[in-house]
């Protein structure tokens, strides 16, 4: 027998939420590897079908979950894959970087500093998203935001899309976009003759 219901808590990083039923009722259990086809993952408020079934431990859970075409649905996202444009951008941006200081606009240390961080700033996502999975302690989200400031967040943007962590949370990308506009204009200073100067004496003199 199958049932409706809307989708009222949905926590992407985990997978997993719940449905309300269209009649009331206590909340369905539901993860994402529930759903048919998997083409699409919910991001909340969807309304969708389910049968019911019980776990290992005899708690009610959802199953063969399908979306209700035209009743918010708009608002999932595909599933098959990571959007391309996250990698295109993080990469275009690099190659910039690249193209600056061959041709002697941007101090070798501050390339090095971007792909240092961007590494560090992937590194960071994964344990963070394995640690939420695991119930582990989770990395702070403003340590994330430094990684992102001092010259990470290109690595980060491409963190967020390919392991889809923290990329539907508005507050924290509010946050990551302030970071990553703050350090474009810090490298727009950079780029101008008289800050790349201040920066190769402040090198010298360390």
């Amino acid at each position: 027998m199958r049932h409706q219901g809307r989708i009222t808590q949905w926590k992407d990083e985990q997978g997993y939420g719940f449905i309300t039923p269209n009649g009331g009722g206590e909340g369905v259990f539901l993860h994402i590897k529930a759903f048919r086809g998997r083409r699409e993952r919910p991001v909340g408020d969807e309304i969708v079908t389910y049968e019911l079934a019980r776990d290992p431990k005899g708690r009610l859970q959802a199953a063969a979950v399908e979306f209700v075409r035209g009743t918010g649905r708009r608002n999932a996202r595909p599933a098959d894959g990571p959007s391309s444009w996250p990698t295109l951008a993080s990469g275009l941006f690099i190659a910039f970087l690249i193209a600056a200081a061959l041709a002697g606009k941007l101090p070798l240390p501050v390339l090095g500093l971007y792909a240092g961080a961007s590494g560090v700033a992937f590194i960071a996502y994964w344990m963070d998203k394995s640690a939420a999975r695991a119930g582990r302690w989770r990395t702070p989200e403003s340590t994330l935001h430094l990684l992102s400031l001092i010259g990470g967040w290109p690595g980060a943007l491409l963190a967020q899309r390919r392991l889809r962590h923290k990329s539907a949370k508005l507050s924290f990308q509010i946050a990551f976009w302030a970071t990553a506009l703050l350090n474009c204009g810090a490298l727009g200073l950079l780029l101008n003759p008289t800050g790349v100067r201040a920066l190769r004496s402040a090198l010298a003199i360390a």
